[in-house]
């Protein structure tokens, strides 16, 4: 690379190097119509000269060949690139640009339907596909170590775009049935995101994205799930995206140790396993991260809970009931944690403990503590249950645990019993029945030698509320249980319904039609209600009347 960088063309500057890209990005623009002022097109190489040599694939540098080289530490981007990007100096510093003329955006189309995420188009394409890693090699050659280092990330795209569409004229690069705007988009999801990962990434009602081998990418949108054509090369593509994952975490994914939780650095959840933990091909799941919040407005208008339910609820929340949301993988836990808890007052201290921490509440007064798991040395590991001890210090008004998985589970309770209401959390169940048992079997986790009758009698005196949340046929995503629990009958916990959600039936399209009822039960904990100075309104319990079958006459 050193010899390269010394090599010299005709005119006394690298023919084909980023040095002359670079010039040509910061050529200054003309200044009028006339003809003194308009700049030729660059040939493709110096008159005389012998055309550009692609280097053999062998005599890659090492940047070349490990597939990232100098972009590592480069941020995956979120957004589409600036339109008037960065110019680049001779020194790799970014300089001012000159201020250009303020031109109207073009009218937005109206708003169609969902579409499912473009595939790369260069799949099935073996000249599009050859281009594009051409393209990538050189650009990981020409480009300067930390010349894009510390550059928002719609700069570095900029950046990136530019220098690729130079070396695409200069190259003269056989384009194989793509557009110029493809390939680029293409390139630069290589160099600065997740490669053929990002068009899922950027797609706003994809939920969820997942590699089970380097042809089988699958998404989840609207509760479905879909094959995407997308593909990786080979499997040490995706090793090279799995390092992007981990690196920039100070994170190790190798055979010693084959399975790591890591996050994206918008906030997205990422579970990665590789051989010999998966022993047919690594492995990758995105949980991503939504960029908008879900309020109790949103959950209403999209039929996962009644009017009714959110006014309960939210009165449930400001009285400092002890709540506790259920439900399986994928069904809105976190979403309806978050929506509840924007009936906290702004005046409460509020303390999350997360593993990994992804709730986002709007209060002022929250402090957020994160569990980590053990080194590679099996040192410096936090548990959830040292950060449930460790927040009963700070004095919380509100305790806030993310996900309740393990021994964390008896400290959690006991704080519910010792003064702190008003506590939120969420588990792993298929009904409020089945949540008990799993806090039952949590507390034992911790080693106490507990009789199971004292369990369930903290479990009793703690919780007051299950919320239940399922994921439908449909894909839908429902509160199916407002349940209470009302007492204890020998060493049975007693338990009593306050909403439900009743089925009326599957329509033509598959979907599930139904509604959420009140049981006409009202809760025992109505006294609380009370002392908060809150008014329950008779409407709120009242069964609906019977629906009357029509006389024929």
């Amino acid at each position: 690379m050193a010899d390269d960088l010394e090599r010299t063309g005709t005119d006394g500057e690298r023919p084909f190097g980023w040095s002359g890209v670079r010039r040509r990005l910061n050529a200054v623009p003309p200044q009028g119509p006339g003809p003194e002022n308009r700049a030729a097109p660059p040939a493709a190489h110096p008159p005389g000269a012998e055309p550009p040599k692609l280097r053999p694939s062998g005599q890659l540098s090492s940047q070349a060949r490990s597939g990232w080289g100098a972009a590592e530490d480069i941020e995956p981007r979120r957004q589409a690139p600036a339109p008037d990007g960065p110019k680049l100096p001779p020194s790799g510093a970014l300089r001012p640009e000159r201020p250009a003329a303020q031109v109207p955006p073009p009218a937005q189309p109206a708003p169609g339907p969902r579409r499912r995420p473009e595939a790369d188009p260069a799949r099935g394409n073996p000249t599009a596909e050859a281009t594009k890693i051409r393209l990538h090699e050189l650009l990981i050659e020409e480009l300067e170590h930390g010349s894009l280092e510390g550059l928002p990330i719609e700069q570095q795209r900029e950046a990136v775009t530019r220098a690729a569409r130079e070396l695409i004229a200069q190259e003269a690069l056989q384009l194989g049935g793509m557009s110029r705007d493809e390939l680029l988009d293409a390139v630069a999801d290589e160099v600065l995101g997740l490669g053929p990962l990002e068009p899922l990434l950027r797609e706003a009602s994809v939920s969820e994205v997942m590699v089970n081998d380097i042809d089988k990418i699958y998404y989840e949108q609207e509760g479905r799930i879909f094959r995407s054509p997308a593909r990786f090369r080979d499997k040490q593509h995706v090793m090279r995206i799995i390092e992007r994952i981990v690196a920039p975490l100070g994170r190790r994914i190798d055979e010693s140790s084959p399975m790591v939780d890591a996050r994206l650095p918008d906030g997205s959840r990422v579970n990665i396993t590789i051989p010999p933990a998966s022993p047919k091909a690594p492995s990758i799941t995105i949980r991503k991260f939504r960029a908008d919040k879900m309020r109790m407005a949103d959950l209403i208008a999209v039929g996962s809970m009644s009017e009714a339910t959110a006014e309960f609820l939210a009165m449930c929340v400001r009285a400092h009931l002890n709540i506790i949301i259920s439900g399986g993988t994928g069904t809105g836990k976190t979403t309806m944690l978050n929506a509840l808890s924007a009936f906290i007052p702004n005046t409460e201290r509020i303390i999350t403990i997360e593993d990994p921490a992804e709730l986002r509440l709007q209060q002022d007064h929250i402090i957020t503590l994160e569990a980590r798991p053990a080194s590679v040395e099996g040192k410096n590991q936090i548990k959830q249950r040292d950060l449930v001890k460790n927040c009963l210090r700070m004095r919380p008004d509100r305790i806030i645990v993310g996900e309740v998985r393990g021994e964390e589970c008896f400290d959690m309770l006991q704080a519910m019993n010792t003064g702190h209401d008003g506590s939120i959390s969420t588990v792993h169940a298929n009904t409020p029945r089945d949540a008990i048992a799993r806090l039952e079997n949590m507390v034992l986790m911790a080693g106490m030698d507990l009789p199971a009758r004292a369990i369930r009698e903290q479990i009793s005196s703690a919780i007051h509320v299950f919320i239940q949340v399922s994921r439908l046929q449909d894909g839908s995503r429902k509160i199916t249980h407002v349940t209470e629990i009302s007492g204890m009958e020998g060493d049975t916990i007693t338990l009593q319904d306050i909403f439900l959600f009743k089925l009326d039936r599957v329509d033509e399209d598959g979907k599930v039609q139904g509604r959420m009822l009140p049981t006409g039960i009202r809760p025992s904990f109505v006294a609380k209600f009370k002392l908060a100075g809150i008014e329950l309104g008779p409407h709120l319990f009242a069964p609906p009347a019977p629906e009357r079958p029509e006389v024929q006459r």
